[in-house]
């Protein structure tokens, strides 16, 4: 079975492939179709983007798609930066800024409590999309550490955890992270039978 992976991150890419395998699944990647339309995350949840992905780019493929979405939850903010992780500073995709201003809101906060969360659609057809979800609970470090990962990792330290996301290394985090659960919990719900 052929599956589309509906992101354009490379560093979610090569984070689903390193968790995610299955005999007899093969992955394609936005870049091996081309043409495919760009999905504008555009949803007020992490369910509505992943799905919304998942359903377009099965329908412009005609392939089923795997698509997540996912970022972080801080409590003493509400629940920010939530869906809008990727582009809190303002910039897509600049994990320096981001994180800067995550900093800089959280100073005076000592309940730092947050958590990763990610939430994975499976469409087979454009119109049969299932979802699941995986959390990993944690806090926000004071400064940023570690040069592993990517996004919040460098400011993340998981529950049970001294050291950041960033700082773990990359086996250790990807068997605990947001992803990693959202990723097993859709192998035994979608392929552990197959």
């Amino acid at each position: 079975m052929k599956l589309l992976l509906a992101t354009g991150n490379k560093n979610k890419i090569r984070e689903i492939e390193s968790i995610f395998r299955v005999d007899g699944l093969e992955f394609a990647t936005l870049a091996d179709i081309p043409g495919l339309p760009e999905v504008v995350e555009d949803r007020d949840s992490f369910a509505g983007n992943a799905v919304k992905k998942a359903a377009s780019l099965c329908a412009a493929s005609g392939l089923p798609a795997l698509a997540d979405d996912s970022g972080l939850e801080v409590d003493a903010l509400d629940g920010a930066p939530g869906v809008y992780s990727a582009r809190y500073s303002g910039i897509h995709g600049d994990d320096e800024a981001n994180n800067r201003k995550l900093l800089d809101a959280l100073q005076a906060c000592t309940d730092r409590s947050a958590r990763f969360r990610c939430v994975i659609a499976l469409a087979r057809k454009p119109n049969e999309v299932e979802t699941v979800e995986g959390v990993c609970e944690g806090h926000i470090a004071r400064a940023p550490s570690g040069s592993n990962g990517f996004g919040y990792d460098p400011v993340f330290i998981p529950q049970g955890y001294e050291s950041t996301f960033a700082e773990l290394a990359p086996d250790l985090k990807n068997s605990i992270s947001h992803r990693a659960q959202a990723l097993q919990r859709a192998y035994r719900r979608w392929f552990h039978s197959k």
